[in-house]
């Protein structure tokens, strides 16, 4: 798996409707020709790769370093998956309430399969739950997509964002072994120095003792946080504990003690435990008991049709269009099942296409 850092600057506005419709067809014939030669496991491990992910939202015409790269990618991945279940895959959530819609669109294509929709479902709100609470980096998260198949394998691209750096940062994910220890794919965004990493594989004794702490009655935990508040403490410590209200956190870790998590992981699904809960475990495991957590940074593209925001040259779309029936073309001979299978999505590399309608001078930009 690859992975870097790529800046993602919050933009406005959308893709015009003739972009997008275009963007739904050729996603839908890419996520074809790669579900034909190699299943859909192929598609997501390639969705959970940034780099790949990025080039694919290049290819779709979208602007290449933008925000909005994600979700309209996403989006028209879903649109365009729709018009064909028998590829075997699904696309649920997307941007603001759609993402809180992810759970029911699960279940509804899970009853149309006739498949168990609650390990689904339990695999897209950890995700969530890890990257809105144990990852606290400064961004919100308003973006989650679930890509799943017919036979439960999943993946989940999901976005955050920060109003004051107007930066986001997306998250990959790709069926992890364990949800509490380095469950990322990757991710992309800015390196931040303030980040609380509770998944972070050096966190582990820090994470055990958080779930001890969770099973106490809460005062033990308050109690600890307000003698913190009285001490000086390192810097770092102070911005962790700055907006920490102990009455406010007794209340809340009131609901971990009655469910009793026996792990870490437990605790991330326990409803109403948020990023203060966790960090107040977090730190009493830390000054009290000497469990470090992590404070290392989770954080480790392309044109062929042009760009939305006209870079490096406006979206053309003659070729745009060639380019869609040509892989039509050719994933419907595969899908046919003629001789050469696989030759015949290779041959795009040969088939004509149309030279750009845009100025030379723009072709070279």
């Amino acid at each position: 798996m690859r992975t870097g850092t790529a800046d993602l600057p919050l933009h406005s506005g959308h893709a015009p409707r003739w972009l997008f419709e275009r963007m739904v067809a050729l996603a839908r014939e890419i996520a074809l020709a790669i579900v034909t030669e190699e299943g859909p496991g192929g598609l997501l491990r390639r969705l959970a790769d940034p780099v790949w992910f990025q080039a694919f939202g290049c290819a779709l015409g979208f602007d290449w370093h933008s925000s909005g790269l994600t979700t309209t990618v996403c989006g028209a991945l879903k649109e365009g998956l729709k018009a064909v279940p028998e590829a075997g895959v699904v696309v649920a959530g997307g941007k603001g309430q759609a993402s809180r819609r992810t759970p029911g669109e699960v279940e509804s294509a899970c009853w149309r399969s006739g498949q168990d929709p609650a390990p689904l479902v339990r695999a897209s709100r950890l995700a969530a739950r890890v990257d809105s609470a144990a990852v606290q980096d400064g961004f919100q998260l308003y973006h989650h997509v679930l890509v799943f198949t017919t036979e439960g394998r999943w993946a989940v691209v999901q976005q955050g964002m920060n109003e004051e750096s107007r930066t986001a940062r997306r998250y990959h994910w790709h069926e992890p072994a364990r949800f509490d220890r380095e469950p990322h794919a990757a991710v992309t965004g800015s390196p931040r120095r303030e980040v609380l990493n509770l998944v972070a594989e050096e966190g582990e004794g820090n994470r055990r003792l958080s779930a001890i702490l969770a099973c106490e009655r809460p005062g033990t935990v308050v109690r600890e946080l307000q003698r913190m508040r009285e001490l000086r403490m390192p810097r770092r410590h102070r911005v962790l504990l700055s907006d920490l209200d102990p009455a406010r956190i007794e209340r809340v870790l009131l609901r971990a003690y009655e469910a009793q998590p026996e792990d870490f992981t437990s605790l991330l699904a326990v409803p109403g435990i948020g990023a203060k809960a966790l960090r107040a475990l977090s730190l009493v495991a830390e000054l009290a008991y000497g469990e470090p957590a992590s404070v290392r940074d989770p954080v480790s593209f392309s044109f062929a049709h042009g760009g939305k925001d006209g870079t490096p040259f406006p979206v053309d779309r003659a070729t745009y269009d060639a380019t869609i029936e040509s892989l039509r073309r050719a994933v419907a001979e595969a899908r046919l099942g003629q001789n050469e299978r696989v030759a015949a999505l290779r041959r795009l590399a040969n088939l004509p296409v149309p030279p750009p309608t845009s100025a030379p001078a723009q072709r070279k930009a």
